[in-house]
């Protein structure tokens, strides 16, 4: 079963992108938003001859603001709606705006901007009238947002509780208790049906844009949920959970050279076994609600559709894991015939067996090759340009990498032989050899994180793993853009055949 490489949403020609999350974009708001700067982003991409444009999950952000541990699959994360977009609604006033406060433009301040943003958005709430636009989308969108909007209600009511810790005719989705709560508290139920709505049709018109400036949207799935979500409360049997909605046991990581204890991250493991006696239904009506909001989704964890790693619950380490297989390439058989298309890109980094290679290679999906991880020393290692498949994308470095000029000037001095030799470079030209290696690269796709363009250090890094504080909230300011930055870039896209459109320049 391969993967359909045909229509506008498929990664099928030499092309490129850039990697950049709507929060770093800059705002009067304190985060990147929906407003009139997503739209300017759209033309600088277009203009530089950019093909797509790459983000994180676009759902509301769990714990350490990680839009990786998300409150829900579905819905979408409300503190990028535009309140300017808004005030054009007639749903703010001026005086609404004027009276947000100032807050960093180079940094995301998250507790800030909820606080100041939900104020404004109540505003709006209470001046907007249910059209018919409204009623469509709610009954669309009825199969997750109910739920959605009751978990929210809820676990306001609890004091932002988890839905583990709730009472138990709550926790354990008693009709009645839960068919009072939603009459009871109406009113805070529809305004967060309110604000998805104007988030989807927010987010429809920047990717309507983006669409007319021939720029695709890539997006991101996590294989996982987060424990407190909406989807392990309202779907319980999906997941490896007691009648009490305990875990039974834990997803993570094995041991290995790296770490003695592997990683345990704590996630809710599915039941396969379950969701397949629904034709996959759950994944399904999941990424069928992803694919609504970009055109290409990049699967996070890739080798968890093959086997995962499952660690009894109560454990304190990953050590005691078991690997359990997944259904593979009978899912995607499946998917193919619901979605029709599976416009995918696997994240196949990390421990990658002879499984999930031969599950690759049956899905036809490419794969994903980091710059960064290239220079080991190997000749056979497999992100060195000479060794990526066409049918791949390379990465200068993903959101979980440092920037690239950080990372060189992190390595110990033998690496940086290793990187100088391969690119026949000085320290001074580093970074421009390297993006132009990921340019020239025989990999059909080409994504550069925009610090990358920016040629920026570490200190503008967008997440480290393992630590809890000061990620996800770096935001770019337009004075930082040079012109020659966005030439090279336009350059190297053209000249290693990545807009069949332009005539290569003369060199």
């Amino acid at each position: 079963m391969k993967a359909s490489t045909a229509g506008p949403g498929h990664l099928d020609t030499r092309s490129a992108g850039v990697f950049l999350h709507p929060t770093s974009l800059p705002s009067d708001f304190g985060i990147g938003d929906f407003g009139p700067d997503a739209f300017r982003w759209i033309e600088l991409l277009s203009a530089a001859d950019q093909r797509y444009w790459q983000v994180c999950p676009l759902g509301p952000t769990g714990y350490g603001d990680s839009p990786y541990q998300s409150p829900s699959s579905f819905a979408g994360n409300t503190l990028l709606i535009s309140p300017r977009a808004l005030r054009e609604e007639g749903l703010l006033a001026d005086a609404d705006i004027a009276s947000f406060p100032s807050l960093p433009a180079e940094t995301v301040d998250a507790r800030r901007v909820r606080e100041e943003k939900e104020r404004l958005f109540r505003m709006a709430n209470e001046r907007f009238t249910a059209t018919a636009a409204f009623e469509a989308f709610c009954e669309a969108e009825a199969g997750w947002l109910d739920d959605y909007a009751l978990f929210m209600v809820i676990k306001e009511l609890c004091g932002g509780r988890p839905w583990y810790e709730w009472e138990d005719e709550l926790r354990l989705r008693d009709k009645r208790a839960l068919a009072g709560v939603a009459k009871v508290q109406a009113r805070k139920v529809r305004y967060h049906k309110f604000l998805q709505f104007v988030f989807r049709a927010q987010w429809d018109q920047v990717k309507t844009y983006a669409h007319e400036h021939r720029v695709g949207i890539i997006g991101d799935v996590p294989y996982y949920v987060a424990y407190d979500s909406c989807d392990a409360w309202a779907a319980p049997e999906v997941f490896e959970l007691d009648d009490q909605g305990r875990r039974l046991r834990l997803s993570g990581v094995p041991p290995d050279y790296f770490s003695a204890d592997g990683q345990l991250w704590g996630n809710p493991v599915y039941r396969w076994d379950v969701i397949a006696r629904d034709d996959y239904g759950w994944w399904e009506r999941r990424l069928r609600r992803t694919l609504d909001l970009v055109d290409i989704v990049r699967l996070d964890h890739f080798r968890g559709f093959s086997a995962f790693w499952a660690v009894p619950a109560g454990s304190e380490t990953a050590r005691n894991g078991t690997w359990v297989d997944a259904p593979g390439a009978e899912f995607f058989s499946v998917l193919k015939k619901t979605l029709k298309s599976l416009p995918f890109i696997a994240e196949d980094l990390g421990l990658i067996t002879d499984d999930v290679r031969a599950l690759l290679r049956a899905t036809g999906f490419p794969g994903m090759s980091v710059l960064q991880f290239a220079f080991d020393g190997e000749p056979d290692n497999p992100y060195l340009p000479y060794n990526c498949s066409p049918d791949s994308v390379i990465y200068t470095g993903t959101h979980d990498n440092n920037t690239s000029a950080g990372w060189y000037q992190s390595l110990p001095e033998d690496a940086r032989d290793r990187v100088r030799l391969y690119l026949g470079c000085s320290d001074a030209d580093f970074l421009d050899r390297f993006l132009r290696l990921a340019y020239s690269a025989p990999s059909r796709t080409c994504i550069v994180p925009f610090q990358d363009v920016l040629g920026l250090g570490g200190g503008h890094r967008f997440n480290t793993p393992g630590t809890g504080e000061g990620n996800w909230a770096w935001r770019f300011q337009w004075e930082m853009i040079e012109e020659w930055m966005l030439e090279r870039v336009r350059t190297y896209t053209t000249v290693y055949g990545r807009n069949a459109a332009v005539k290569q320049p003369e060199m």
